[in-house]
């Protein structure tokens, strides 16, 4: 079959031991990134099999509709960028691994590696030495701070797990389900969200962006955050109301964050507000970007096209399609 990878940025699939489940088919991988409807049009006009990283690029329906070889698009985790209705109306099969057991230490390594940078200013002071100047601030300890959870899901129970080892407290506030598996952790469970961003000095975000979830971090939350708390989100920028964290920041409360996403990405825009923010240490959306985790997301993208291709497609998220399927 006609296989196409995008956004490889790196091109490192190639070289996964994964890989190796595609051979004797027609593999196409780019390694830039391309969102205009008429080159990607060009770019998969032959396209059977499109497998997406992520939500690197959104396949809505003026592409879809336009792309008649497609038969199968394979990818990992949630999938808001591509237009499900469409792809069942068109044939076109969409299998999503949502890996319910497996969490993303990639993401929880990284999680924790921006509490570290934004609280010890390392970013910062880095920049300070190249630019020929020696300490330019004073950072924060960990031990005895309290870390609040916002979600907790299987990537925010591997960040609670770390927070022991550095004298840190745990402080959750979740949905009524996700509170009883804290509870049974361990940890503090909130009395409500006002509690939680009240007496956090950090608050780390871990929550899917759903209907549900979208703005539910609002103005008056960051508000109750201390001068000298930090957010860190490592999920999804729109869990923030748009322009409410930077307003915050401005404001004073809380006294940074630390981000791995943003609104739209890839972030090129250098005026961006919260790329000019001393108090912000940002990072381009690499929470998942580690070989290992790599290894292990291809590995289920790639075995989905192989089922496929022996007539018995996994992780569909659009059955209804498979009565119809091209």
């Amino acid at each position: 079959m006609k296989i196409t990878i995008l956004d490889d940025y790196f091109d490192t699939i190639r070289t996964l031991p994964c890989f190796a489940k595609l051979r004797g088919h027609d593999v196409t991988i780019w390694n830039d990134h391309v969102q205009d409807t008429d080159a990607l049009a060009e770019r998969l006009k032959d396209t059977e099999v499109l497998v997406l990283i992520r939500e690197r690029t959104k396949i809505r329906t003026p592409l879809l509709e336009r792309l008649p070889k497609l038969k199968l698009i394979s990818q990992r985790s949630v999938y808001p960028h591509i237009d499900i209705d469409t792809c069942a109306r068109l044939g076109i099969v969409v299998s999503s691994s949502q890996h319910a057991d497996t969490p993303s230490y990639a993401a929880a390594e990284l999680t924790w590696a921006l509490v570290l940078a934004a609280m010890r200013q390392i970013p910062q002071q880095v920049a300070s030495m190249k630019a020929g100047h020696w300490q330019m601030g004073i950072g924060t300890t960990l031990r005895h701070k309290t870390l609040g959870i916002h979600g907790y899901g299987r990537i925010a129970r591997v960040v609670a797990s770390y927070a022991a080892p550095f004298g840190m407290n745990v402080l959750v506030w979740a949905r009524p389900s996700s509170l009883e598996t804290a509870r049974a952790d361990g940890h503090a469970i909130a009395s409500g969200k006002a509690e939680l961003y009240e007496k956090s000095d950090v608050v780390a975000l871990h929550m899917r962006l759903v209907d549900a979830t979208r703005g539910i971090v609002v103005a008056e939350d960051l508000a109750r955050m201390k001068p000298s708390a930090l957010l860190v989100n490592t999920s999804r920028a729109g869990l923030i109301v748009p322009g409410a964290l930077e307003a915050a920041l401005r404001a004073g409360r809380p006294g940074g964050a630390a981000l791995d996403v943003f609104e739209e990405e890839p972030l090129t825009d250098t005026a961006h507000p919260l790329l000019n923010m001393e108090n912000v240490v940002c990072t381009p959306h690499i929470g998942y970007v580690a070989k290992d985790e790599y290894e292990v997301q291809f590995t289920e993208i790639f075995g989905q096209i192989v089922s496929y291709t022996q007539g018995t497609p996994t992780n569909v998220v659009n059955p209804a399609v498979l009565a119809n399927s091209r």
